[in-house]
């Protein structure tokens, strides 16, 4: 058993995700019939999400315990990164549903057991009250913001504890990091039926019912990875940036793209960042950070379905206004990853920039909800291939001022 073992985790896991895929794909379409084989895909996330918030927790709290020199300075560029990155793709959605306008034909209102925040304050307020959540509720939730705000805490006040103590953390977290390397052998698997489960479910009919709002969607999230990011990475590591992209692309992106959550690719990132040797130190923080605040594609969404509502009803959308609607975006998509439904719950407050109704404005939520197969999927893959693209790059960034090589 453990010989087999040994050969499977030998095969590079790009290629056995590959595999994985085009018989997801081909099944998905031969026998839809077959729903038992999505339950493949269903265990996976919901193993990598059970496993994720425990992982940061005791990352973090080990690494801020065991650390030695300060690795702020890195930790500040990548947040900087993030927030940049940001405001830049929803300044590009701005642009981009200017030049190509998209008007919608809305009919039903959205369904959904969560409400919609109604204004900038109480996202704000939402996210200051996930700061200070209490520490088990926010383990059990996966409240992101609440477990770095108590691991780093934590973290800071066990650098007094004698060495006993410290060894002791950082053994768990070890623990919990190869029970991590044990799932992401099993992405395979989990990646076959969740293809499987997207192909036998929608088809291919969301192509043809939306494909100019997918195809502006779509087109500026990967605008934004693979033109506007390279120019950060280039600016960090003033070499060619695009090795770096396309090893994050196929690395992150590609399970980021079928789990649909940035929190369950928490772990596949930071595996990513230990094989390039990156500081755990820092990638154990900047990592969880990116799925909180580093939202490119969120703001990209909140952007364009706005903007293609004013236009559905004629309004007239001027520069400072758009402006003003980028900022918004931006700020309003730190907050969605703590937002059952993620970035469509924030549409509402976005609309009302344009004093548009919240009957009008949860119907565009609704068509999110029937286009989320493939935008959310985007989106999620652009949001955790930038955590791993920027946190790399950063401390690439340190390493080219320490005189360091660069590679990965």
């Amino acid at each position: 058993m453990k010989k087999l073992w040994n050969k499977w985790t030998d095969i590079a896991l790009v290629k056995r995700i590959l595999v994985g895929l085009i018989l997801g794909a081909i099944l998905g379409i031969a026998v839809p019939g077959a729903t038992g084989i999505a339950i493949l895909g269903d265990v996976f996330v919901s193993a990598l999400k059970a496993i994720a918030p425990l992982l940061v927790f005791f990352l973090v709290i080990s690494s801020l315990c065991n650390a030695g020199n300060s690795h702020g300075g890195v930790i500040k560029t990548v947040i900087i990164l993030y927030m940049f990155s940001t405001v830049l793709a929803a300044v590009i959605a701005v642009f981009a549903s200017m030049a190509f306008p998209v008007k919608l034909t809305l009919a039903t209102a959205a369904t959904t057991d969560a409400a919609a925040p109604q204004g900038i304050v109480e996202v704000l307020n939402n996210l200051l009250l996930n700061l200070v959540a209490n520490p088990v509720s926010s383990l059990v939730n996966a409240n992101y913001v609440g477990i770095l705000m108590w691991a780093i805490l934590l973290g800071l006040a066990f650098r007094a504890a004698n060495n006993m103590t410290q060894n002791v953390l950082k053994d768990v977290a070890d623990g919990i990091s190869t029970v991590v390397t044990w799932i992401i052998n099993m992405a395979p698997f989990g990646i076959f039926g969740l293809v499987f489960n997207t192909v036998s479910t929608n088809g291919l009919e969301i192509f043809t019912t939306y494909g100019k709002l997918l195809a502006l969607l779509v087109g500026c999230m990967l605008f934004i990875y693979f033109v506007t990011n390279p120019l950060l990475v280039y600016w960090c590591i003033r070499q060619n940036p695009y090795p770096l992209i396309f090893h994050c692309l196929k690395r992150s992106a590609l399970t980021a793209f079928f789990t649909r959550s940035s929190a369950a690719n928490i772990p596949v990132n930071m595996k990513v960042c230990e094989e390039m040797g990156l500081d755990r130190d820092t990638y154990s923080v900047t990592i969880p950070l990116g799925a909180t605040i580093n939202m490119d594609g969120a703001a990209i969404t909140i952007t364009v379905m706005t903007m293609a509502t004013a236009f559905t009803l004629g309004i007239h959308v001027d520069i400072p206004t758009a402006i003003i609607l980028s900022l918004l975006a931006a700020l309003s998509a730190c907050g969605a990853s703590g937002v059952a439904g993620g970035s469509l719950l924030l549409i509402p407050m976005a609309c009302s920039l344009f004093g548009i109704s919240d009957d009008i404005s949860m119907q565009v939520v609704a068509v999110g909800f029937i286009i989320g197969v493939i935008q959310d999927s985007v989106e999620t893959a652009l949001n955790s291939s930038s955590d791993l693209l920027l946190s790399a790059s950063a401390e690439f960034r340190q390493w080219r001022f320490e005189g360091k090589e660069i590679k990965f």
